[in-house]
Formats: structure tokens, sequence, C-alpha cells
């Protein structure tokens, strides 16, 4: 288990460019907070690559994320990657226990929220994007519509971590990247 090979599971089964990149957002923010917190980076970074890999091919609520899964079982990834993989998907119900399963529910929604933040600037760039307007957009019901506010701010609470520093955070990941991004 490493990213490489990681990567190849999403390139295979992942072909657009604006989930990879969602891919990549997330395994920033995943690597950011596991060093805040002192964990296993590159696991961390796993988890993230891998938390969407079969979306594209199993979109609805009944596969995804179990199809993906199931490929990882066969191929013997670690249990707390895959738990982490399905807690970040509410409808199953699988409890959160590790904070690695905590974060990546924290990150998920909210990632994309900051890209999208971000794309409505006059800069379009992650870099100009402070909290405060990640938090009024957030407000903003029709901006992002198919983002749930409702999971970023639960995520944040089973962090047990203000919002304001959640989202911070986050973006400081996604600064990182930015040219990844195209941000």
């Amino acid at each position: 288990m490493n990213r490489n090979d990681a990567l190849q599971l999403l390139f295979e089964h992942t072909k657009s460019d604006s989930l990879r990149k969602h891919a990549f957002a997330v395994e920033a923010a995943m690597r950011h907070f596991a060093h805040l917190f002192g964990e296993d980076e590159e696991k961390w970074a796993i988890a993230a690559l891998l938390h969407d890999f079969d979306y594209e091919e199993h979109p609805s609520l009944e596969e995804h994320p179990l199809s993906g899964t199931r490929i990882l079982e066969s191929l013997h990834y670690p249990e707390d990657i895959i738990l982490a993989i399905k807690g970040h998907a509410d409808h199953l119900k699988v409890p959160r226990e590790t904070l690695m399963a905590k974060t990546l529910y924290a990150i998920d929604e909210l990632a994309g929220f900051i890209i999208a933040v971000a794309l409505v600037r006059p800069s379009k760039k992650i870099a100009d994007v402070p909290v405060s307007s990640v938090k009024k957009k957030m407000k903003d019901k029709a901006f992002a519509r198919n983002v749930n506010r409702d999971e970023i701010i639960k995520g944040a609470q089973e962090l047990n971590m203000e919002l304001d520093a959640v989202i911070d955070n986050v973006i400081k990941s996604l600064q990182a990247i930015a040219d990844t991004l195209g941000l």
C-alpha cells in the first residue's frame, strides 16, 4: 500500500479531471490534518485519494462507496482505511471511530466547497479565500447547493474543533497545492 498504488487505482477508475482534483484536494487536507494531529500522513493521504475513486462508475447511494471498498478489501487494504472511506458516507451509518475517519468526513465536503468559493472570487485563487467568505457562502443555500452544510458542521463537531479552525486548515492545505488545482 503506497501512494503510487492508490494513484493507479484512482486513475483507473476516475477519468474526470474535476473528480481527480477533488481527490488531490482531500489528500492535501488529510496530509495537513495528519501532520497537525501527529498521525500517519501517508495512510491518511491514501484514504483521501481513494475515498471517491469508485464514484464515476458507481454514483448511486446503493453502490458508492461500497463498490470501491470491496475492491480495496480484495487488494488487502488496511481495515482502518476501508472503515474511514465507508464512514465518509452518512447513508451507510458506519460509525466514525478513528481520528482518520472523523477527519475524512469533516473535510470531504468542505474541500469542494472551498474550491467553489475560490472559483467565484475575481482572482479565482485559493490564496484569496478568507474563512469569512467561506462562512458567508455557507449561508447562501443557492451557492454550491449540492454541498451538505450540515455535514461540514457535524464534521467539525466530531473533530472537537471550531468550524473556523477546520475551514482555515483546509484553506491552508489547498493553498499548498494551488497549482495542481489550477487555483
